[in-house]
This record gives C-alpha cells, structure tokens and sequence, in this order.
C-alpha cells in the first residue's frame, strides 16, 4: 500500500506512546451538577495530552469520534507547539503561527494530526466509527494518513456537506460550497451505520390504484441492462397483446418461471386497461423501515454556516456576528452523525471542541429520545471556559433570547405525482395546522426550490427552555512523573495513579469509578482478564517511605483468600516478601516495584 511522507514522520510516529499521563482537575463551579469523571466532561487543556489522560479510563470505549481539526488555510493561525524531541521540529518552534507563506505548512499539520489520531484510534471501540472533516487544503493528505492509522480498509465514506446555501461572490476562481466529512470504522465488519427515517417524499410516491389488500405500492421496471441469460422471453398481457421482448438493449430482470409466480401473486402492474408493459409492483409495508444515507448532505438537511452562526448568537448573546466563533457547525450536522453512528448509550467524543455544537447536538439527542449519551470535549483555547462551556451551560440550564424560534413540520419535493394529489397534499397541511397550532404564532407553508416547506413560528422573548443534563468541568493536572513520586515532587491522587497503572499493566480499561474495596491495607483496582490487580499506596512521602506501604506474606495471603479465582499482580513501593516464597506458598502473587511498575511492565 502507498504510504504518505512528509517532514518529521519519524520523529512523530510513536510520539503518542511519550506523552505524560496528566491527571484531571475537576473545577466544581465551572461544571453543572456533581463532578465526576465518568460522565460529561469538557476538558480545558492541550488535546494530545488530554487524550493520553483518557486512555486508562477510555480506550476501546468510544463509540463516535468527530472532529474539526484546522483546515489548515494558512489563514487560521494555528500553531505546532508539541514537546517532540528532534533538533529539526523544534526549530520549526520558532515560526509559529503556521501561515500561507510557511512552506512546511502541510508538513507541520500532518505531524501535529498523526499522533492525535493515533490516540483516536485507540479509544474508539471495536464497533465504533471516526468522522472528520476537512476542505480541499489537506482532504487527501488526510485520506492517505487515516488509511495508514485505520487501515485502508476501513475506511467507510467521503460525505459531501453542501455548507453554504448561495455563492460567494468575492470568490476568484470557484465558489468553495462544500466541506468533506471523512469517515472510518475501527472495524469495518463490525460497524454499520443507522438507517435514516423515512420521508414523507418517499412514501408519497406509493398508491393503491388498484385496492390491493396489501396496501400502498410503486411499480418497479421490470426490464434493466444487466444480461440476464433467462431475460429474453415473450410476455402476452392480459389484453392479449403480446411484447415480443424487453426493449432493445435491455433483459428481463426475472425468468419466465418467476414472472409468471409473480403475476399469480398479484405483484405484476399491467396498467388500468392490462395493456401496459408490466411492472413490478413495490409495497411500501415490504421496503426497509427507515433509508440508506446518502454521500451528498444538503444543507436543507444537516444546516449551513449561517445557521451555525445564528445559532451560536442566540445562545451566548455576543455583541455582533462578527464576534462569533470563525466556523462553527450547525447542529443539525452533527445530530446527522449521531442519527448515523450512535444509539442512546453512546460515548461521544471532540477533541477540536470550539463552540460546543458536539456538546448540544448529544444533548438534544438525548432530550428528544431519553438516551443517556455521554459527551466528552476537549478544547486547548483560552475560551474554552468563556465560550465553549458557556454554552453547554446555557443549554442544559436554559438562556434568554428575544427573536422568532422556527421549527419545520413538513418538508416534501414536489412532483408530478404529488400535484396530482394536490387535494390530499393540502388536506395534510391543514392537519399540521390543526394539530401544531396551538404550540405557533403561525404557522408557514411556502413552495422554495421546488419544495413544499411548512415550518412553525413562535415569537420568544424571554427564555428557551433548557435540554437538562450535566458536565464536570477540568484542567490537566501536571504530568503523573513515576521517577519523581518517592521524592514527593509528584504525588497523585490514589484514582488517577490507580487507573494509570490498571491500564497500563493490563493493557485493559480500569474500572469506572474504582472499586472502593481494601484488603489488609491494600486498595483494589480490579480485575483484568488474567489478574486481580491490587494498589499499596497513598499521596503521602511518609507513608510511601514507612513499612506500611510494603507487600508482606500475610497482605498476599489476604489478597488470595479474598479473590482465590485468578493470579494477583501488586504495585507497592517495597516488599518484604520474596518471589520465591510466594511460589512456594502456592499464592499466585506477582509483584510491581513503585516507581518504576509502567516501564517494567510489558504491554
């Protein structure tokens, strides 16, 4: 397979695996509800490290990741600030913000993604899915870097998001209109998209001309160009007309044998006179309950950047629109992508959070379905405090707003069909009228683009109401420095180092939160697949130092005695006990030396 190669590759394929693990400050009046970490969480902080924080407690877990990374315009002025060790990259240091006129721009984009992504990849879960999504400046750099990370076949879809609803006339070539969504599956075998609900376009194209008892129904060609060996056959109507054969070119797109099977079923149209050449007929109580997504997303669909921006302006209340994120997405576009790639108990995960549409979009997911969906943000920017969980904040708790909330009822393309229906068409709007009235000012109905759009109207002038929900505010702490602990420079707190150590060792998720269980003096982390893993430590210099902090026989044999079904592996800071005697013991009990227990053992 083709790899891509760029500056710095080597110094930043394996660049994740030397990111410090920094525990999570939890900031109680800057969250909504009781902190804790296995909930909602919107993390102020660089994202490569937040990433490595969330490994113990969520790699393999992840059900949908979404990004919006810089698209790298060379107008956006993001910076390459990552802690690589090498001469060249850190000269590149010294040029920051990456601009149009940096001529290694490409080259610093692809080394600040790579290990972000490869950190991605190791929290998405065997079933989840990977969007993503771009411009033209890095769309197949991108492609090329997430078939290497992904592997090629994994890769699921290029979406087209149709962002802007008229062209841009300062545009020197082409107006730019659309944006790219990449997407993967971790595994392809595995993952499988959501179907989307049915429109009420789509049903419309079904009748029952005929009364058939098994309802409505829509005639299918029965001829197609694909050679079928068995297509060629004469078929004689019911008027006695014979069809000598499908049109030219074309077959028969079933034998003699199952048309006629066919036609004693009732599932053979030969029009109202039975002089037609014959359709297939397809009832609509037979075709799939919802549709397949599509790679072209309209934004009459999914939203626009006017509408991301409007939408921004109405939560958070900013002087102009031109104080308002850069490039927020609508969220109609990410409730698209949780339609297609959650359920109800999803994790959600952004780690390029910016205004927070991610955030709203789960929580009105939830609102409208009962699920319990978790979001997770990340966000490195100085307003992620003022900005990005301002508005989670409002949305959760409600915010005052003065202007006309629209809500659309109905939306369908007209066709020849539908106008030839056009007394039930409009019967149906006037039961929209009747039974969503009540909740409007008014109620709309205008014809746009060849589409009956009926959208309710209601002037709000004092407060939306809010979603509901929580989410636990944090910062990283300094980086978990195992040569450091016994010196009592870095001391974390038993949760943070217990869970590092779980995850670590075990190569497994720790237990969310860790049990509270202690035995002979010995915290209990959990169980992995093999072990029982066990925890000798507190946040104390004294302590660490003292004989209480040592594995003993007696502590082993507590360990054993309580949990007999599987090996113990230990983490302390000293023992008192040999290996030796352990096995001759019969205890199955394997020791891991404080500080150094991450790099001895092997994942």
């Amino acid at each position: 397979m083709p790899e891509l190669d760029f500056k710095g590759k080597e110094f930043v394929y394996n660049h994740h695996l030397a990111i410090p693990h920094r525990p999570l400050i939890a900031w109680p009046d800057k969250s909504i509800g009781e902190p804790r970490l296995d909930g909602n969480l919107i993390i102020h902080g660089d994202n490569l490290h937040a990433l490595k924080t969330l490994m113990p407690m969520y790699a393999g877990r992840v059900d949908c990741i979404f990004i919006d990374p810089p698209y790298n315009t060379g107008n956006e002025g993001w910076s390459y600030n990552d802690n690589v060790n090498s001469p060249m990259l850190r000269e590149w240091l010294d040029s920051n913000p990456v601009g149009i006129e940096d001529g290694l721009r490409h080259d610093k984009w692809l080394c600040m993604m790579w290990p972000r992504l490869r950190l991605l990849h190791e929290l998405l879960s065997e079933s989840g899915s990977f969007w993503m999504t771009l411009d033209d400046n890095e769309i197949h750099r991108a492609r090329m870097m997430l078939d290497e990370i992904f592997g090629a076949g994994h890769f699921v879809a290029t979406c087209i998001w149709h962002k802007n609803y008229s062209p841009k006339p300062s545009a020197q070539f082409f107006s730019e209109d659309h944006d790219y969504l990449l997407i993967y599956a971790k595994d392809k075998n595995v993952w499988r998209p959501n179907l989307l609900e049915r429109t009420d376009d789509m049903d419309a194209r079904y009748d029952n001309p005929d009364n058939d008892a098994r309802g409505p129904w829509k005639p299918g060609d029965l001829s197609a160009r694909n050679y079928y060996g068995e297509g060629t056959y004469p078929i004689t109507c019911p008027s006695g007309r014979v069809i000598p054969g499908p049109p030219g070119g074309n077959y028969w797109r079933v034998s003699a044998t199952k048309f006629k099977e066919m036609d004693r079923d009732g599932r053979v149209w030969w029009g109202e006179d039975g002089n037609n050449i014959p359709s297939i007929k397809r009832f609509l109580s037979e075709v799939k309950a919802g549709r397949v997504p599509q790679t072209l997303w309209e934004y009459d669909e999914v939203g626009h950047t006017q509408d991301a921006k409007k939408e921004l302006l109405s939560v958070l209340d900013f002087a102009s629109s031109d104080d308002v994120f850069v490039t927020p997405k609508p969220v109609a576009l990410l409730s698209r992508v949780l339609e297609l790639a959650t359920t109800e108990h999803s994790i959600v995960l952004d780690s390029f959070a910016g205004s927070a549409t991610t955030a709203h979009a789960v929580l009105t997911a939830n609102n409208k379905d009962g699920g319990d969906r978790t979001f997770i943000l990340v966000e490195c920017e100085d307003y992620a405090d003022t900005l990005t969980a301002e508005r989670v904040r409002r949305v959760i708790d409600g915010y005052a707003f003065s202007g006309n909330q629209r809500e659309e009822l109905h939306r369908e393309r007209l066709t020849f069909t539908s106008l030839r229906r056009a007394d039930r068409l409009l019967d149906h709007v006037e039961s929209i009228k009747t039974l969503d009235g009540h909740r409007f000012d008014r109620i709309k109905s205008e014809v746009k683009d060849g589409e009956l759009i009926v959208t309710g109207e209601k002037a709000i002038t004092e407060r939306v109401a809010g979603l509901g929900g929580g989410f636990t505010f944090c910062t990283l702490g300094e980086a978990v420095d195992m040569d450091r602990m016994l010196t009592g420079e870095s001391l974390p707190a038993f949760d943070q180092l217990g869970a590092l150590l779980f995850h670590t060792a075990t190569n497994e998720i720790a237990p969310n939160p860790l049990p509270t269980e202690e035995i002979a003096g010995c915290g209990y982390l959990g169980a992995s697949s093999h072990y029982h893993v066990w925890l000798i430590y507190r946040p104390d210099l004294e302590f660490l130092k003292s004989r209480e902090a040592a594995l003993t026989l007696s502590r082993a044999q507590a360990m054993v005695n309580a949990k007999p079904d599987k090996p113990h592996r230990v983490f302390a800071p000293a023992k008192f006990v040999s290996q030796k005697l352990l096995n001759d013991s019969g205890l199955p009990v394997e020791f891991a030396p404080l500080p150094f227990a991450l790099y001895r053992i092997e994942r």
